[in-house]
């Protein structure tokens, strides 16, 4: 039995969708919080049950039987994440998991500047006393492209703070990837890293992003306090664009700088890249 938790979101849903094809319904689980979006899941014979990091009975009760745990993170900047991903944990061990797979982040090392790094980091931690195998997922950035360039496509300008070099990653190829681990006989002790083969700063991206779109775009850095004060005015509160503006600094401290082949190895192919999924925004 594997079983996968947040699996009504997007990384969680699409990783039991490739398990589905690899392994029968009945040895797949999932643990959501509204069990009614998972009916999609239970019409094809998914286990679905009921269970949230903040409930620690429900969660045992929707790990029972689990071999393997994945333990999608939390990103709720109010919670207690690594409180919360401990409950999880707890649950997976009770409930007599041989392993935990834990969906961490690339980078998830001490100095990082991101600040979601420490969760990870203390996530990791929590992993490693936990007395049983756990693999954490060091995923690459794998956020929609136009959420981390700004309206380019519009303005023909990536304006964003000073950034460095990224291997921006396709979520669909991470969950492709997660999959293959899960239904596999092939076990990852520890930290793996999963990125894109390339590591790409903006300036990469606009040259690509021209020569796609056969116009001119721009790479604008702007200053760090300016850009905190332009998504204030959008709207965005402030605390959160300063959390933001900590990925930034992280890039161009080198953090994420470093890209790595086991994507590439499990897939069996070429990850997508940042040509790839700009030439699909500009065929729509």
């Amino acid at each position: 039995m594997i079983v996968v938790t947040g699996a009504t979101g997007g990384l969680g849903g699409t990783t039991v969708e490739h398990l589905l094809k690899r392994v029968p319904a009945d040895r797949i689980g999932v643990s959501v919080r509204d069990t009614a979006k998972a009916q999609h899941f239970a019409d094809r014979g998914v286990r679905v049950r009921q269970g949230t990091y903040e409930d620690p009975a429900a969660l045992r009760d929707s790990f029972a039987g689990a071999e393997q745990v994945l333990l999608v993170s939390g990103n709720d900047p109010a919670a207690n994440m690594v409180g919360l991903h401990r409950h999880a944990i707890e649950a997976a061990v009770a409930a007599g998991a041989r392993r935990i797979l834990y969906t961490s982040q690339q980078g998830a090392v001490p100095g990082n500047p991101y600040r979601p790094s420490d969760i990870h980091i203390a996530t990791e931690a929590l992993l490693d006393d936990s007395g049983v195998a756990w693999t954490a997922l060091r995923n690459g950035a794998y956020g929609p492209l136009d959420q981390v360039l700004g309206p380019w496509r519009r303005t023909g300008v990536i304006a964003q703070p000073e950034d460095g070099p990224v291997p921006y990653t396709d979520r669909a190829d991470i969950a492709e990837a997660t999959a293959v681990m899960l239904a596999g006989d092939r076990s990852f002790d520890g930290p793996v890293t999963l990125t894109a083969p390339t590591a790409l700063t903006f300036h990469d991206v606009a040259e690509i992003a021209s020569g796609l779109t056969g116009r001119s775009v721009r790479r604008v850095v702007l200053d760090d306090e300016q850009w905190v004060a332009d998504q204030i005015t959008t709207g965005v509160p402030e605390q959160v664009a300063r959390l933001m503006l900590t990925w930034y600094q992280a890039a161009r401290a080198g953090s994420f700088a470093e890209a790595g082949p086991l994507l590439a190895e499990l897939l069996g192919r070429e990850p997508r890249t940042v040509a790839d999924r700009l030439a699909a925004y500009t065929a729509t």
